[in-house]
């Protein structure tokens, strides 16, 4: 079983910094990508940046790239979204997940997800 818990949300003002973090417990030895994704109120799930578990390969999706960066500190099985430069449209419920076999940024393709962490960019 594998639990994965975010943490760092919060309200950050437009042009603003958040660091995200995924922290990850249970049975991690088949996993093959963490991702995180988004998803604003009557939006589909967004996929936003993945990282695989191996060489560290990294993915993201053009809406953020440039502005976030995720990064990974296997000793602590955790998993992290440096967001900058924030607009109000980045505002929405933020979740990291698990692939067993995916890197690509579709969320049917995650196994395990956690409960989500708000983010609020707003003046």
């Amino acid at each position: 079983q594998v639990q994965l818990v975010e943490s760092g949300g919060g309200l950050v003002q437009p042009g603003g910094s958040l660091r995200l973090s995924c922290a990850a417990s249970g049975s991690l030895l088949d996993y093959y990508a963490i991702g995180w994704f988004r998803q604003a109120p009557g939006k589909e799930r967004e996929g936003l940046s993945s990282i695989t578990s191996s060489v560290g390969y990294t993915h993201y999706a053009d809406s953020v790239k440039g502005r976030f960066t995720i990064s990974r500190d296997n000793a602590k099985k955790t998993v992290y979204l440096q967001m900058g430069n924030l607009k109000p449209e980045d505002t929405a419920v933020y979740y990291c997940a698990i692939s067993r076999y995916s890197h690509r940024l579709l969320p049917d393709e995650y196994d395990y997800w956690g409960q989500g962490t708000q983010v609020t960019v707003s003046s």
